[in-house]
């Protein structure tokens, strides 16, 4: 009874907001946000036709909060209940998969596994393994100190080979696997849409979004020596949807205006006021006054996000001080096996 009220004060609040607010990451390769995550929230915004401004968070790089969603007194964070899309349709706020009614769910729900996890292992495979790093460093740690960006650059890294399971010994039979399964899923992908406008029917769901957002990113940011962008460009038709779409959906979204910066935000999930939508993202001056309990916890966050910066730099210093930058970006000196 109490999660039906609260799911129900909820969708007041997104209905009561004029507009919402995307924190996203900065724009980038002619995107308005360059990041593989936040793109595909965005999209689905887009698709849903919202009206929402667009605000940038360069404070915490990494942060795995980023996308998230603000809403009158609400927010919805990219690292809780299964991302911002899956928040928005749980919470019946936002559902363009209710349209479908014709369309098998199991279908759905197995094309966007496909792209969830084939297509988002081969991105960030290549972004954080394949690459030399100048397209992560872009659009993550260009605004960090040298130091700092380089270590939680190396750090991102050897997660993702960890989440993908590559190791020294089986480098080479990972990379075949994860290029097999990109290359299955566009096929399928390419054969499911046909000359079709949308993936299902003749209108748009989350599933759409997810590609949308993965295709657009692999066709603009990485390279041409990318295997996984050759690959996408062998389906005309997969590149004409996405082409076609950037159109429709970007065509009013400039990479370069009409951004916002966004403050340092707090990781919780306690609901807050957003700030008034605009141009703008900086809060109003006011009078000086006691701090409320949430402004200790958010500057108590930022000294520990600080301090743990400062002591990631001197590790790297008394660790590695006589280790080069082309040392560093050499993994053969790390075992990622348990």
């Amino acid at each position: 009874m109490a999660s039906a009220a609260a799911a129900a004060a909820t969708a007041a609040e997104w209905e009561a907001a004029e507009r919402k607010v995307l924190v996203a990451r900065k724009p980038c390769f002619g995107l308005p946000t360059a990041c593989p995550t936040s793109l595909p929230v965005l999209l689905y915004l887009r698709l849903a036709q919202v009206p929402f401004d667009i605000h940038v968070d360069t404070s915490f790089p990494d942060a795995d909060h980023i996308p998230y969603v603000e809403f009158g007194d609400c927010v919805a964070f990219n690292n809780e209940k299964g991302g911002v899309i899956e928040y928005l349709r749980e919470e019946k706020i936002l559902d363009l998969n209710s349209k479908h009614s014709g369309v098998s769910p199991t279908d759905v729900l197995s094309t966007k596994a496909m792209v969830s996890t084939w297509l988002a292992d081969a991105l960030q495979y290549e972004l954080w393994v394949v690459t030399d790093g100048s397209i992560a460093q872009d659009i993550y740690f260009s605004d960090l100190p040298w130091p700092i960006g380089k270590i939680l650059h190396w750090k991102k890294t050897r997660d993702v080979k960890q989440l993908l399971g590559i190791t020294k010994l089986n480098a080479a039979e990972k990379e075949e696997e994860i290029y097999q399964k990109a290359t299955a899923a566009y096929d399928a992908l390419s054969l499911k849409l046909g000359d079709q406008v949308f993936l299902f029917d003749n209108s748009p769901t989350d599933v759409d979004a997810l590609f949308l957002g993965h295709a657009l990113f692999v066709l603009n940011a990485l390279p041409d020596t990318s295997v996984l962008k050759g690959t996408l460009q062998k389906h005309e038709n997969l590149v004409n949807f996405v082409e076609h779409h950037k159109v429709q959906l970007l065509h009013d979204l400039s990479s370069s205006s009409g951004l916002g910066s966004s403050p340092s935000p707090s990781s919780s999930s306690t609901p807050r006021k957003r700030a008034s939508a605009g141009q703008s993202y900086k809060p109003k001056p006011r009078a000086k006054k006691e701090r409320t309990e949430e402004e200790k916890k958010f500057r108590r966050r930022s000294k520990y996000f600080l301090a743990a910066q400062l002591v990631g730099v001197l590790v790297f210093l008394s660790l590695m001080g006589g280790v080069d930058s082309s040392e560093l970006d050499d993994d053969d000196g790390i075992d990622y096996e348990d």
